[in-house]
């Protein structure tokens, strides 16, 4: 079983036309996982609802909390891109667990988006990943603690 955790961020992002702006909605994760017709056993639970810059350490810790107490040893969080590495860091030292954090650049209800390419990806890579944790972006996997965001060209790499 994977156990799926959502934070917020880009991935969950709709559009509010009256107000042009983006804020978080509801997850379309399991949409998405239907959509690919996926066998895996999951379970999903909300979090959070934040865009990452504006998550804190209280939220932080929450998270890691979820992710501990919970019984599945594989676990993917959606997250927000700006602080997804800051997450990953906070996770590292849980044992015996596959966590695998991962997001995207455009909202997964955008036509455009790398949302269901990366969903796909983090699901094959806690599947096949030893214990530990990390971020698949960008069709790479990067270990927490050794991962940044490159602002500039748009995507994850190893920093």
């Amino acid at each position: 079983m994977i156990h799926l955790f959502t934070t917020g961020g880009t991935i969950d992002k709709i559009y509010h036309d009256a107000n042009s702006e983006f804020a978080v909605g509801d997850s379309l994760l399991p949409e998405l996982l239907e959509e690919a017709n996926v066998a895996v056993p999951w379970r999903l639970t909300g979090l959070l609802r934040k865009d990452s810059l504006e998550m804190t350490d209280i939220d932080r810790q929450q998270v890691r909390d979820a992710v501990a107490a919970c019984p599945e040893q594989r676990i993917i969080i959606t997250h927000g891109t700006d602080t997804m590495a800051n997450t990953a860091e906070v996770l590292s030292g849980i044992a015996g667990k596959t966590i695998v954090l991962f997001g995207a650049m455009q909202p997964a209800r955008m036509r455009r988006s790398d949302a269901v390419f990366n969903l796909g990806f983090a699901m094959a890579a806690v599947g096949l990943l030893p214990p530990g944790v990390y971020v698949a972006m960008n069709g790479d996997v990067f270990e927490a603690g050794k991962v940044r965001k490159n602002l500039e060209a748009g995507r994850f790499e190893r920093g």
